[in-house]
């Protein structure tokens, strides 16, 4: 049962100044100006209500539902959990390994198989190494019910990293049955590889680092990657110049690939991704340097594709989805991005062109690490903290 309900009062939900994110953690921190591309607006408080559905997850990242309808939640620290008619199971679901859960470093996304009742498979990404050296990994598991077997690394990031910054870590399935995956640039100054700061690694196509993959089920390469004959790249890049993608989601009638990106000091982004695209990070940016400066004097150049919409100051994006559903047939077709610093959700209307139309702010008051559209066609949302909630947005009337 649900724990908690309240109507929000959406039309003081939208704050004038967003609070300093903490480096560790958002990798955000504000500007004093907005930068915004679209005019950000109120919403009428009878649309919907916010339900408190769970608590006492321990730092939440990503959800995934099976086809019965339990839903998974993981736990940055290492925790996987699971929700059965709405109640959480006390009891984490063994067989995950120990991750590296540090900083913003550990047991990130999770996606289940799209033929899952066939093969019981569910894949994670989560931060393995020491502080000192570590990467991103893509793992699948079986999932039985009630416990995971057969762990199975199927990618890791080409090189390794010091700090907890920067793991990036969503998971996409397209339509063709092939896996999309968000991979952070490495993280903020000082850090380097290879004499220069590691962010220039988002520019390096032979790198991992500051890319969007593409692989198939079992970590292979699909033959059709846009750099799969180029001896100059690693074949599983997709789409690059990103600096943190937190946010990735497919919209089911265009085919649209969206994607939220955290940038340093302002210029967080939305972006429609494109198979071989360039997208600019880090030498077209709206971000400036955590000390004021500026990273690069470009905020476009040609051959690399602007952002559609623009975040200054910034939000921390985490958590994306596109609204399909028939519980709220008005918002068919927006965008409903999470952030972390604003503490709310941005529903964002485009055309199908991809450009957008208007923003809204809906107020959670807390940490928003992820949104997911419910198979029941509801808005469900993660809150990081150490008592992080899900919470369920449902009409007003129903």
């Amino acid at each position: 049962m649900p724990v908690h309900s309240t109507t929000r009062n959406i039309s003081n939900l939208i704050a004038v100044g967003i609070a300093m994110a903490l480096l560790g953690t958002s990798g955000c921190t504000p500007q004093a100006q907005s930068e915004s591309s679209t005019t950000i607006n109120a919403s009428p408080n009878t649309d919907f209500q916010t339900v408190t559905m769970v608590e006492n997850l321990e730092h939440p990242w990503g959800m995934a539902w099976l086809p019965d309808g339990d839903l998974l939640i993981t736990e940055r620290p290492g925790g996987l959990r699971i929700v059965r008619d709405g109640v959480l199971d006390p009891n984490p679901i063994p067989g995950v390994p120990k991750v590296l859960a540090q900083s913003q470093g550990g047991l990130l996304d999770i996606a289940v198989h799209p033929r899952f009742e066939e093969n019981r498979l569910v894949y994670f990404t989560y931060s393995d190494g020491t502080i000192s050296a570590n990467r991103t990994h893509i793992a699948r598991a079986t999932f039985d019910g009630s416990t995971l077997s057969n762990w199975e690394v199927i990618f890791q990031v080409s090189q390794t990293k010091p700090r907890g910054q920067h793991f990036g870590s969503r998971l996409l399935w397209l339509p063709d049955g092939t896996l999309l995956v968000s991979i952070g640039d490495g993280g903020n100054p000082p850090i380097q590889l290879e004499g220069e700061f590691i962010r220039q690694q988002a520019q390096n196509l032979s790198s991992h680092l500051g890319k969007v993959i593409r692989i198939n089920e079992d970590g292979s390469i699909p033959a059709d990657n846009p750099f799969a004959n180029n001896p100059q790249a690693t074949p599983e890049v997709w789409s690059y110049g990103h600096r943190n993608i937190q946010g990735l989601a497919l919209d089911p009638t265009t085919n649209q690939v969206w994607a939220t990106e955290h940038g340093a000091r302002g210029g967080d982004e939305v972006n429609l991704l494109e198979a071989g695209a360039n997208y600019g990070w880090p030498l077209a940016t709206h971000s400036r340097e955590y000390s004021g400066g500026l990273i690069s004097p470009e905020t476009s150049l040609p051959g690399m594709v602007d952002p559609k919409v623009i975040w200054t100051p910034s939000i921390a994006p985490s958590g994306l989805t596109v609204y399909t559903g028939t519980q709220f047939p008005q918002w068919q077709g927006n965008l409903f991005a999470g952030g972390l610093v604003s503490q709310d959700i941005r529903r964002i209307e485009v055309e199908r062109s991809g450009s957008v139309i208007k923003e809204v702010s809906i107020s959670i008051g807390q940490r928003v690490r992820d949104v997911r559209q419910g198979p029941d066609g509801l808005i469900y949302v993660l809150t990081d903290a150490s008592n992080g909630q899900l919470i369920r947005l449902e009409p007003t009337f129903r």
